[in-house]
């Protein structure tokens, strides 16, 4: 199936490892020209450099969490591209901890980089391509824990859910100019935010790494976490062609963990 990327002008935020790389790889194999990002420069340089030789691709360094850093992300990307056809907005998470081990800049941070953000950065993106007339597509990386939260990561349980409310939000008001939004649910993917939560729970509980992630395991119908080529290939789905009719959605990928029907 034609996925129609071939040429399609893209942006994935906090690109340079885990979830992100493996989408912006993706997009990158399926003909895309493709704009990384990464606070951290080292990183970025050494994650383009991995993926120059399988298309375009270009970086720019930009913190999430600075409106400075977010409108020049934009415009560099639309300098570098030409425009713009899909937003894929990946971001790091807070470190783990429970409720009551959060203070006040716990909150003011994680709400500025897992609420303010994604918010700020899709309005820059759905100027662009409301003024250009552009058919495009955004799509939101969070999490299951919006669904169902979970301890551990409350920072993240809490603020996250506020991109299932961009997505909807967005989605109704740009859908009749054109533009898509969907957002996808990671479950439990083989990435390193999996090992801090991995060590968070040896530091908790006094068990082992290998006892953790066997719990975890079990816990998944598919008896198994997933890979960064999974959520690539959602991400592909949800920012191509192939979901033309598919908008306002939050898409689980999670091996069935979920519980939930809604």
């Amino acid at each position: 199936m034609e996925t129609g990327l071939r040429g399609a002008r893209v942006l994935v935020t906090a690109s340079s490892q885990g979830i992100g790389f493996g989408i912006a790889g993706g997009f990158v194999d399926e003909g895309a020209r493709v704009v990384m990002n990464s606070s951290d420069a080292t990183r970025l340089e050494n994650a383009v450099e991995r993926l120059r030789s399988r298309g375009e691709v270009h970086g720019i360094v930009a913190d999430l969490s600075r409106r400075e850093d977010l409108d020049r992300l934009v415009d560099e990307t639309i300098r570098r591209l030409g425009g713009l056809d899909t937003l894929v907005y990946v971001t790091g998470s807070p470190k783990p901890g429970v409720y009551l081990e959060q203070g006040y800049a716990e909150w003011e941070s994680a709400a500025r980089l897992l609420v303010v953000s994604p918010a700020y950065l899709a309005r820059r993106v759905a100027d662009e391509m409301l003024q250009n007339g552009t058919p495009g597509r955004m799509v939101f990386l969070t999490s299951v824990s919006v669904r169902e939260p979970i301890p551990t990561i409350a920072t993240s349980s809490v603020c996250r859910i506020a991109v299932a409310g961009l997505v909807r939000t967005l989605a109704r008001e740009v859908g009749p100019r054109g533009i898509r939004v969907n957002g996808i649910l990671p479950g439990w993917i083989n990435t390193g935010r999996v090992d801090d939560m991995l060590k968070d729970a040896v530091r908790r509980r006094g068990i082992t790494p290998d006892e953790a992630r066997a719990e975890i395991t079990r816990a998944i119908p598919l008896g198994r976490m997933g890979t960064v080529e999974e959520i690539a290939r959602a991400a592909i789905f949800l920012g191509s062609d192939l979901s033309s009719y598919v908008s306002g959605t939050m898409l689980a990928v999670d091996g069935a963990l979920l519980h939930s029907v809604g």
